[in-house]
Protein backbone atom coordinates (compact mmCIF):
# COMPACT_ATOMS: atom_id res chain seq x y z
CA UNK A 1 0.00 0.00 0.00
CA UNK A 2 1.13 3.59 -0.53
CA UNK A 3 1.21 6.28 2.07
CA UNK A 4 -2.39 7.21 1.38
CA UNK A 5 -3.67 3.78 2.28
CA UNK A 6 -4.08 2.68 -1.31
CA UNK A 7 -2.66 -0.38 -3.05
CA UNK A 8 0.49 0.64 -4.92
CA UNK A 9 -0.01 -1.96 -7.64
CA UNK A 10 -2.81 -2.16 -10.08
CA UNK A 11 -5.63 -4.58 -9.32
CA UNK A 12 -4.60 -6.66 -12.33
CA UNK A 13 -0.85 -6.68 -11.78
CA UNK A 14 1.19 -9.68 -10.54
CA UNK A 15 4.16 -10.16 -8.23
CA UNK A 16 7.67 -11.38 -9.00
CA UNK A 17 6.45 -14.94 -9.00
CA UNK A 18 3.89 -14.06 -11.54
CA UNK A 19 0.92 -14.36 -9.13
CA UNK A 20 -2.03 -12.16 -9.68
CA UNK A 21 -3.27 -9.81 -6.94
CA UNK A 22 -6.10 -12.09 -5.75
CA UNK A 23 -3.67 -14.97 -5.51
CA UNK A 24 -1.29 -12.89 -3.49
CA UNK A 25 -4.02 -11.81 -1.06
CA UNK A 26 -5.20 -15.41 -0.62
CA UNK A 27 -1.64 -16.55 0.01
CA UNK A 28 -1.05 -13.88 2.62
CA UNK A 29 -4.23 -14.89 4.45
CA UNK A 30 -3.20 -18.54 4.48
CA UNK A 31 0.23 -17.63 5.81
CA UNK A 32 -1.33 -15.77 8.78
CA UNK A 33 -3.71 -18.61 9.58
CA UNK A 34 -0.91 -21.18 9.54
CA UNK A 35 1.51 -18.98 11.46
CA UNK A 36 4.07 -18.80 8.70
CA UNK A 37 3.88 -15.03 8.50
CA UNK A 38 3.34 -12.49 11.30
CA UNK A 39 0.02 -10.68 11.18
CA UNK A 40 0.13 -6.94 10.79
CA UNK A 41 -0.29 -5.19 14.17
CA UNK A 42 -3.21 -2.81 14.70
CA UNK A 43 -2.48 0.82 15.38
CA UNK A 44 -4.37 2.36 18.34
CA UNK A 45 -5.28 6.00 18.35
CA UNK A 46 -6.96 8.00 21.15
CA UNK A 47 -10.21 9.55 20.16
CA UNK A 48 -10.38 13.27 20.10
CA UNK A 49 -13.40 13.08 22.40
CA UNK A 50 -11.34 11.32 25.00
CA UNK A 51 -8.68 13.96 24.74
CA UNK A 52 -11.24 16.72 25.10
CA UNK A 53 -12.89 15.05 28.16
CA UNK A 54 -9.52 14.67 29.85
CA UNK A 55 -8.78 18.24 29.16
CA UNK A 56 -12.00 19.37 30.86
CA UNK A 57 -11.36 17.63 34.20
CA UNK A 58 -9.92 20.08 36.74
CA UNK A 59 -6.81 19.37 38.67
CA UNK A 60 -7.23 17.64 42.03
CA UNK A 61 -10.15 15.46 40.97
CA UNK A 62 -8.30 12.35 42.01
CA UNK A 63 -7.50 13.80 45.43
CA UNK A 64 -11.13 14.72 45.97
CA UNK A 65 -12.25 11.25 44.92
CA UNK A 66 -9.86 9.60 47.37
CA UNK A 67 -11.01 11.92 50.15
CA UNK A 68 -14.67 11.12 49.47
CA UNK A 69 -13.92 7.40 49.47
CA UNK A 70 -12.08 7.64 52.78
CA UNK A 71 -14.94 9.66 54.27
CA UNK A 72 -17.44 7.03 53.12
CA UNK A 73 -15.36 4.26 54.70
CA UNK A 74 -15.09 6.24 57.95
CA UNK A 75 -18.85 6.86 57.98
CA UNK A 76 -19.57 3.19 57.38
CA UNK A 77 -17.33 2.27 60.30
CA UNK A 78 -18.99 4.89 62.48
CA UNK A 79 -22.43 3.45 61.72
CA UNK A 80 -21.33 -0.17 62.15
CA UNK A 81 -19.78 0.55 65.55
CA UNK A 82 -23.12 1.67 67.00
CA UNK A 83 -21.87 5.15 67.80
CA UNK A 84 -24.13 6.63 65.12
CA UNK A 85 -27.25 5.37 66.88
CA UNK A 86 -26.02 6.84 70.16
CA UNK A 87 -25.35 10.13 68.43
CA UNK A 88 -28.86 10.18 66.90
CA UNK A 89 -30.38 9.34 70.28
CA UNK A 90 -28.58 12.23 71.94
CA UNK A 91 -28.64 14.89 69.21
CA UNK A 92 -31.15 13.76 66.56
CA UNK A 93 -30.74 12.80 62.94
CA UNK A 94 -28.20 14.78 60.88
CA UNK A 95 -30.94 16.21 58.65
CA UNK A 96 -32.90 17.37 61.69
CA UNK A 97 -29.76 18.94 63.14
CA UNK A 98 -29.17 20.84 59.90
CA UNK A 99 -32.79 22.00 59.82
CA UNK A 100 -32.60 23.19 63.42
CA UNK A 101 -29.49 25.19 62.67
CA UNK A 102 -31.39 26.90 59.84
CA UNK A 103 -34.27 27.80 62.16
CA UNK A 104 -36.70 24.98 61.32
CA UNK A 105 -36.65 23.10 64.62
CA UNK A 106 -39.93 22.22 66.30
CA UNK A 107 -40.42 24.92 68.92
CA UNK A 108 -44.16 24.66 69.47
CA UNK A 109 -46.76 21.86 69.32
CA UNK A 110 -50.44 22.78 69.38
CA UNK A 111 -52.75 19.96 70.54
CA UNK A 112 -56.50 20.18 69.98
CA UNK A 113 -59.13 17.77 71.27
CA UNK A 114 -57.17 16.67 74.30
CA UNK A 115 -59.43 15.64 77.18
CA UNK A 116 -58.24 12.76 79.32
CA UNK A 117 -54.63 12.61 78.20
CA UNK A 118 -51.81 14.87 79.31
CA UNK A 119 -49.81 16.90 76.79
CA UNK A 120 -46.62 15.05 77.65
CA UNK A 121 -48.35 11.74 76.90
CA UNK A 122 -49.40 12.96 73.44
CA UNK A 123 -45.89 14.20 72.65
CA UNK A 124 -44.32 10.96 73.84
CA UNK A 125 -46.74 8.92 71.74
CA UNK A 126 -46.07 11.11 68.68
CA UNK A 127 -42.29 10.91 69.15
CA UNK A 128 -41.87 14.69 68.94
CA UNK A 129 -39.28 16.51 71.06
CA UNK A 130 -36.56 19.17 70.81
CA UNK A 131 -34.56 17.00 68.41
CA UNK A 132 -37.31 17.08 65.77
CA UNK A 133 -37.48 19.45 62.82
CA UNK A 134 -40.46 20.61 60.78
CA UNK A 135 -39.16 19.81 57.25
CA UNK A 136 -38.16 16.24 58.05
CA UNK A 137 -41.04 15.28 60.35
CA UNK A 138 -43.03 12.39 58.84
CA UNK A 139 -46.62 13.43 59.61
CA UNK A 140 -48.01 10.09 58.36
CA UNK A 141 -45.79 8.15 60.76
CA UNK A 142 -46.69 10.49 63.63
CA UNK A 143 -50.40 9.99 62.97
CA UNK A 144 -49.97 6.21 62.96
CA UNK A 145 -48.17 6.40 66.30
CA UNK A 146 -51.00 8.45 67.79
CA UNK A 147 -53.66 6.05 66.53
CA UNK A 148 -51.78 3.20 68.21
CA UNK A 149 -52.77 4.77 71.57
CA UNK A 150 -56.04 3.03 72.60
CA UNK A 151 -57.50 6.23 74.03
CA UNK A 152 -57.14 8.09 70.70
CA UNK A 153 -59.85 7.32 68.13
CA UNK A 154 -58.87 9.86 65.43
CA UNK A 155 -55.84 12.06 64.79
CA UNK A 156 -54.42 14.48 62.23
CA UNK A 157 -50.99 16.15 62.08
CA UNK A 158 -50.01 19.37 60.23
CA UNK A 159 -46.77 21.27 59.69
CA UNK A 160 -46.85 25.03 60.18
CA UNK A 161 -43.61 26.58 58.98
CA UNK A 162 -41.16 27.56 60.20
CA UNK A 163 -41.28 25.78 63.57
CA UNK A 164 -44.74 24.60 64.65
CA UNK A 165 -46.66 21.29 64.56
CA UNK A 166 -50.45 21.13 64.98
CA UNK A 167 -52.09 17.93 66.27
CA UNK A 168 -55.85 17.43 66.32
CA UNK A 169 -57.20 14.33 68.04
CA UNK A 170 -60.48 12.77 69.12
CA UNK A 171 -60.35 10.66 72.26
CA UNK A 172 -62.51 7.68 73.06
CA UNK A 173 -64.85 8.40 75.94
CA UNK A 174 -64.06 6.34 79.07
CA UNK A 175 -67.19 4.73 80.50
CA UNK A 176 -66.02 2.62 83.45
CA UNK A 177 -63.17 0.89 85.24
CA UNK A 178 -62.67 -2.85 84.95
CA UNK A 179 -60.83 -4.83 87.60
CA UNK A 180 -59.54 -8.29 86.77
CA UNK A 181 -56.81 -10.29 88.50
CA UNK A 182 -55.94 -7.28 90.62
CA UNK A 183 -55.38 -4.98 87.64
CA UNK A 184 -57.67 -2.03 86.86
CA UNK A 185 -58.14 -0.73 83.32
CA UNK A 186 -60.26 2.00 81.78
CA UNK A 187 -62.87 0.74 79.32
CA UNK A 188 -65.16 2.37 76.76
CA UNK A 189 -68.90 1.81 76.62
CA UNK A 190 -68.45 -1.26 74.43
CA UNK A 191 -66.03 -2.82 76.92
CA UNK A 192 -62.85 -2.05 74.96
CA UNK A 193 -59.81 -1.39 77.15
CA UNK A 194 -58.53 2.09 76.30
CA UNK A 195 -56.12 2.90 79.11
CA UNK A 196 -54.60 1.68 82.35
CA UNK A 197 -55.63 3.06 85.72
CA UNK A 198 -52.45 4.94 86.59
CA UNK A 199 -53.75 7.84 88.65
CA UNK A 200 -56.96 9.30 90.06
CA UNK A 201 -58.19 11.04 86.89
CA UNK A 202 -60.64 8.14 86.33
CA UNK A 203 -61.56 7.60 89.98
CA UNK A 204 -65.14 8.81 89.52
CA UNK A 205 -66.01 6.20 86.88
CA UNK A 206 -68.16 3.15 87.70
CA UNK A 207 -66.24 0.00 88.62
CA UNK A 208 -66.98 -3.52 87.39
CA UNK A 209 -65.11 -6.57 88.62
CA UNK A 210 -64.61 -10.08 87.29
CA UNK A 211 -64.21 -12.06 84.09
CA UNK A 212 -66.25 -10.70 81.18
CA UNK A 213 -67.57 -7.88 83.35
CA UNK A 214 -66.30 -5.37 80.79
CA UNK A 215 -68.53 -6.84 78.09
CA UNK A 216 -71.54 -6.71 80.44
CA UNK A 217 -71.08 -3.03 81.21
CA UNK A 218 -74.44 -1.98 79.67
CA UNK A 219 -76.21 -4.37 82.02
CA UNK A 220 -74.41 -2.92 85.01
CA UNK A 221 -75.17 0.67 84.02
CA UNK A 222 -78.85 -0.30 83.59
CA UNK A 223 -78.86 -1.68 87.15
CA UNK A 224 -77.42 1.56 88.49
CA UNK A 225 -80.21 3.44 86.75
CA UNK A 226 -82.80 1.02 88.19
CA UNK A 227 -81.47 1.58 91.72
CA UNK A 228 -83.04 5.04 91.78
CA UNK A 229 -82.20 6.82 95.07
CA UNK A 230 -79.60 4.14 95.89
CA UNK A 231 -77.63 4.60 92.67
CA UNK A 232 -75.15 7.07 94.16
CA UNK A 233 -74.33 4.60 96.93
CA UNK A 234 -73.33 1.81 94.51
CA UNK A 235 -69.52 1.63 94.51
CA UNK A 236 -68.90 -1.43 92.34
CA UNK A 237 -70.49 -4.40 90.64
CA UNK A 238 -69.01 -7.91 90.53
CA UNK A 239 -70.05 -10.23 87.71
CA UNK A 240 -70.31 -13.65 89.35
CA UNK A 241 -69.85 -16.94 87.46
CA UNK A 242 -70.81 -15.27 84.19
CA UNK A 243 -74.46 -15.21 85.27
CA UNK A 244 -75.40 -12.56 87.80
CA UNK A 245 -74.32 -9.39 89.63
CA UNK A 246 -73.39 -8.60 93.21
CA UNK A 247 -73.44 -4.88 94.01
CA UNK A 248 -71.34 -3.15 96.66
CA UNK A 249 -73.30 -0.43 98.50
CA UNK A 250 -71.43 1.36 101.29
CA UNK A 251 -69.77 -1.86 102.42
CA UNK A 252 -72.91 -3.99 102.02
CA UNK A 253 -72.98 -6.75 99.37
CA UNK A 254 -76.30 -6.94 97.54
CA UNK A 255 -76.67 -10.27 95.73
CA UNK A 256 -78.99 -10.01 92.77
CA UNK A 257 -80.73 -12.85 90.95
CA UNK A 258 -79.83 -13.94 87.44
CA UNK A 259 -83.37 -13.28 86.19
CA UNK A 260 -84.94 -9.82 86.48
CA UNK A 261 -82.34 -8.18 88.75
CA UNK A 262 -84.02 -4.78 88.26
CA UNK A 263 -87.15 -6.04 90.04
CA UNK A 264 -85.02 -7.27 92.94
CA UNK A 265 -83.43 -3.83 93.20
CA UNK A 266 -86.90 -2.27 93.36
CA UNK A 267 -87.62 -4.47 96.39
CA UNK A 268 -84.41 -3.28 98.03
CA UNK A 269 -85.37 0.35 97.43
CA UNK A 270 -88.71 -0.30 99.11
CA UNK A 271 -87.16 -2.02 102.13
CA UNK A 272 -84.68 0.81 102.54
CA UNK A 273 -87.41 3.42 102.33
CA UNK A 274 -89.69 1.63 104.81
CA UNK A 275 -87.24 0.20 107.31
CA UNK A 276 -83.83 1.74 106.63
CA UNK A 277 -82.48 -1.73 105.93
CA UNK A 278 -79.04 -0.65 104.80
CA UNK A 279 -78.53 1.36 107.98
CA UNK A 280 -78.61 -1.81 110.05
CA UNK A 281 -75.51 -3.73 111.15
CA UNK A 282 -75.46 -5.96 108.09
CA UNK A 283 -72.78 -6.93 105.59
CA UNK A 284 -74.89 -8.68 102.94
CA UNK A 285 -78.40 -8.72 101.49
CA UNK A 286 -79.47 -11.70 99.39
CA UNK A 287 -82.26 -10.94 96.92
CA UNK A 288 -81.93 -14.07 94.82
CA UNK A 289 -85.18 -15.57 96.14
CA UNK A 290 -88.26 -13.67 94.94
CA UNK A 291 -90.41 -14.38 98.02
CA UNK A 292 -87.95 -13.50 100.76
CA UNK A 293 -85.00 -11.36 101.75
CA UNK A 294 -82.00 -12.80 103.57
CA UNK A 295 -79.53 -10.58 105.43
CA UNK A 296 -76.18 -11.35 106.97
CA UNK A 297 -75.18 -9.44 110.08
CA UNK A 298 -71.77 -8.18 111.00
CA UNK A 299 -69.85 -10.26 113.51
CA UNK A 300 -70.56 -7.80 116.29
CA UNK A 301 -74.23 -7.59 115.44
CA UNK A 302 -74.47 -11.37 115.15
CA UNK A 303 -72.81 -11.81 118.57
CA UNK A 304 -75.07 -9.20 120.13
CA UNK A 305 -78.11 -10.85 118.59
CA UNK A 306 -77.02 -14.25 119.91
CA UNK A 307 -76.59 -12.85 123.43
CA UNK A 308 -79.97 -11.19 123.23
CA UNK A 309 -81.60 -14.45 122.21
CA UNK A 310 -79.91 -16.30 125.09
CA UNK A 311 -81.12 -13.69 127.56
CA UNK A 312 -84.57 -13.91 126.10
CA UNK A 313 -84.63 -17.67 126.50
CA UNK A 314 -83.43 -17.46 130.11
CA UNK A 315 -86.12 -14.93 130.90
CA UNK A 316 -88.77 -17.11 129.36
CA UNK A 317 -87.53 -20.15 131.30
CA UNK A 318 -87.64 -18.34 134.63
Amino acid sequence: MDGGGRFSESLSGGDAAGRSLPARLLGAALDRLTGRAPARSLSVRRSRKGQQLTGRLPRGVGTVGVSVSLAAVALAGFVASGRYESFVTEQGRPLDIAARVLGFGVERVTISGISRMYEREVLAAAGIDWRSSVPFLDVVAVREKLLAVPLIAQASVRKIYPNEIAITQVEREPAALWQKNGEINVIAADGTVIDAMRDDRYASLPLVVGDDANNKLPEYLALIAAAGPLSERIKAGTYVSGRRWTLKLDGVDVRLPEIDPAAALARLVRFEREAGLLEKDIIAVDLRMPDRLVVRLTEEAAAARAEAQKAKKKGAAS
